[in-house]
């Protein structure tokens, strides 16, 4: 589930922030950036981010920084390697007969004058702030998840409600597929002239049998089973995204086989409806840890 969360700690000597992102995915991939004078840490701080995540791409910026006023030689200019730029840039200027004079700005730019040099965190000294500014980063990070997770929780049930009312309906119109067959095979027998009496065993074996094929009534006892699961799952506060994902699946094979064995107009535009809301839940469902 997306979400960013932030949190900061400090000593008298330094300031620790880690930042928390993440995007949905079926897998768990926790990425974490640290210095790399404290990649001591980096087994216990995973450990601590990996405690809290199902799944999902998980991106973890720690960053320290030091509340000296100053910090002398952070920047330091190799002297020598200027000595030999001056030196070679008054040879080229006598020998093409430049007199611009080389300033100290240009002379900065050349590769190797300046050198930036990172400072080095002792882990025992930053380990507990650090530690501490990772447990507010992933409160934060888990806050706005839980929010994100609300919507979606309510947006769920409401289709889950929806289509609970088309499995109604379902049961409903099912109830009349056989009389409808019935009237249907004695208007063609009328319309063909064939005197046969709608009592006859032939006609009755054949509607028995139609109505067998057509009853739907097992797939929608197990359809209001998988709600009732659903509703179990919507409740839960365990990692549930998989399981409902396959929950879907089977959800939607129901709904294929009751419209694959249902000869009703009605039933046909219901299951379209239904199977229409089960995909718009199965994208949902992939921002559910």
């Amino acid at each position: 589930m997306t979400g960013f969360g932030r949190g900061e700690a400090n000593t008298a000597k330094h300031r620790c922030t880690v930042e928390i992102s993440s995007v949905n995915r079926k897998q768990k991939d926790v990425l974490l950036s640290l210095p790399r004078s404290l990649q001591a840490l980096e087994s216990e701080l995973r450990t601590q981010v990996e405690a809290s995540v199902g799944r999902g791409r998980v991106q973890v910026q720690c960053q320290v920084e030091s509340l000296a006023e100053s910090r002398p030689g952070s920047i330091r200019i190799d002297q020598e390697v200027a000595r030999d730029y001056s030196t070679a840039y008054t040879q080229a200027a006598s020998l093409l007969g430049d007199q611009a004079p080389l300033r100290a700005a240009d002379l900065l730019r050349y590769a190797g004058v300046i050198t930036v040099e990172t400072e080095d965190w002792d882990p025992a000294e930053v380990r507990e702030p650090l530690v501490q500014a990772l447990t507010r980063a992933l409160g934060a990070w888990d806050g706005m998840r839980s929010d994100e997770g609300g919507h979606l929780r309510r947006d769920l049930q409401e289709r889950l409600t929806l289509l609970r009312k088309l499995v109604a309906r379902l049961a409903e119109v099912a109830e009349e597929v056989p009389a409808r067959y019935r009237q249907q095979l004695r208007k063609r027998l009328e319309e063909a002239g064939l005197p046969l009496d709608l009592d006859d065993e032939r006609l009755l074996k054949e509607i028995a049998l139609f109505a067998e094929r057509s009853d739907i009534s097992e797939e929608i006892t197990r359809l209001e089973s998988h709600f009732q699961q659903f509703d179990g799952f919507l409740a839960s506060a365990d990692p549930v995204g998989r399981q409902i994902d396959f929950l879907l699946q089977e959800i939607h094979r129901e709904y294929n086989t009751i419209g694959s064995k249902a000869n009703h107009a009605q039933i046909a535009q219901a299951v379209v409806a239904a199977k229409t809301e089960v995909e718009k839940i199965r994208e949902q469902v992939q921002n559910v840890e």
